[in-house]
């Protein structure tokens, strides 16, 4: 569904120029539930912002759903936005007209589209757990319902991808795990491909795969070791969950096989205040330590 490849956004202010990606690698399977997190500045949200056409890459390639964001005119990335991608924004200033019932703020993308708006609406609103819910105007709806209808909306026009930004950040942990949930019903019954852009490391316990950002590049990846749908079948048929974690982490080698390692790792051997450590070979595994 994604491919990124070197990809470099490079934002200039003045006379100064600023690197939010360097050479960042990424590829997304179509259907795939993941999340991607990053420290403030590490380029996840100058990421997001280019998967949803919203700004473009200054070098590298960048495909979404076999489409080339690098060489579309600026019609064919209106066209894109409309018809390929949907967006969830943190703030729901963002998602959401205030003086409109939830049904309304869903219809009114579909005018766009000149489908049927009424039906549509109130099968998406259904299909996030709001049917009940349809003419309820925003200051009737709690923090979760609204990010609930915010996500009715970015499904409106049968997007492909569903880019989210910071779901989570505004609601309780309960309501985070509702929407969480829904984000993954969604992915297996409409075979929507959801990025999910968080500060929230929690987070990939929900996931299948996390994607860590650092000085924007592609550092690390946390996989889930079994499917949800394996952990689901043995929890009904009362299997024990083994004592291992349910994810596995692995540092990402970049084409000139060099690799971001995460500060609380080298720390933890006593590498601090410098750019050097002991690299060694034994029994066929690459140690490193700390200089001596």
């Amino acid at each position: 569904m994604i491919h990124c490849d070197n990809l470099v956004k490079i934002y200039k202010i003045a006379d100064l120029e600023v690197v939010a990606l360097q050479g960042l690698d990424l590829h997304v399977e179509a259907g795939e539930l993941m999340a991607i997190i990053g420290n403030s500045g590490s380029g996840k949200s100058t990421l997001l912002n280019m998967l949803g056409g919203l700004d473009r890459p200054s070098a590298g390639s960048l495909t979404v759903a076999g489409r080339d964001l690098l060489s579309m005119s600026e019609k064919d990335i209106v066209s894109y936005k409309r018809e390929t991608v949907g967006f969830v924004w943190q703030n729901n200033a963002r998602n959401l007209i205030p003086y409109l019932t939830a049904q309304e703020n869903v219809e009114l993308p579909i005018l766009l589209q000149g489908k049927r708006k009424r039906e549509r609406a109130m099968e998406l609103l259904e299909a996030v757990g709001l049917s009940h819910r349809l003419k309820n105007r925003l200051n009737q709806l709690s923090g979760g319902e609204q990010q609930r209808v915010a996500i009715a909306i970015a499904l409106a026009n049968h997007p492909k991808l569903l880019l989210a930004d910071e779901p989570t950040g505004s609601v309780d942990s309960n309501m985070a795990n509702q929407i969480l949930d829904l984000f993954r019903h969604l992915t297996r019954s409409l075979g929507l491909t959801v990025v999910i852009v968080t500060h929230d490391p929690l987070l990939a316990k929900k996931v299948d795969r996390v994607v860590a950002i650092r000085d924007g590049k592609t550092s690390s990846e946390i996989l889930r070791r079994k499917s949800f749908d394996q952990e689901l079948l043995e929890s009904v048929h009362g299997i024990e969950e083994q004592e291992e974690e349910s994810h596995v982490e692995y540092a990402v080698l970049d084409q000139a096989g060099r690799l971001q390692i995460p500060p609380n790792y080298l720390e933890s051997i006593g590498v601090k205040n410098t750019n050097k450590v002991q690299v060694t070979l034994e029994e066929g595994r690459i140690v490193l330590l700390p200089p001596e």
